[in-house]
């Protein structure tokens, strides 16, 4: 039973990081037109892939006063907003490709639905174990 939560809480956390996703690139879709503008991203799979494939013991904090040690927990990990300032683009200093942004966007989209529909399969598990329990 704690697997299926985890599973739950891991898959909200990407939810989470997607839906951050997509503001980012709304964000950078509307300044596209802005001199100056520098795009962001949001980081999540590959920081949680370094977590899951890191051999160090996993460690889960019990209180903020504790000294971390080994790893996180994959439980505990977030995403991160980057902000690409290393290139340009144009003249005008702006760093937005809109084609890679669309497609970005909807790469992006059918990721959180496919999110959405594994995290609604744990609830459809969870319900028919507990209905079926009930015989």
């Amino acid at each position: 039973m704690n697997n299926t939560y985890r599973n739950v809480d891991l898959l909200s956390r990407a939810m989470d990081a997607s839906w951050a996703r997509n503001e980012s690139i709304s964000n950078n879709i509307a300044n596209v037109n802005t001199p100056g503008f520098k795009k962001t991203s949001v980081e999540f799979e590959s920081i949680m892939k370094d977590v899951i494939n890191n051999n160090t013991i996993p460690v889960k904090l019990t209180h903020q006063k504790h000294i971390p040690i080994g790893n996180l927990a994959p439980e505990s990990v977030t995403h991160k907003k980057n902000q690409r300032t290393n290139f340009s683009t144009r003249r005008d200093g702006n760093n937005v490709d809109i084609d890679v942004e669309m497609a970005e966007r909807a790469k992006n989209e059918l990721w959180y639905q496919t999110l959405s529909t594994r995290i609604n399969g744990e609830f459809h598990k969870l319900r028919t174990v507990i209905s079926e329990g009930s015989r």
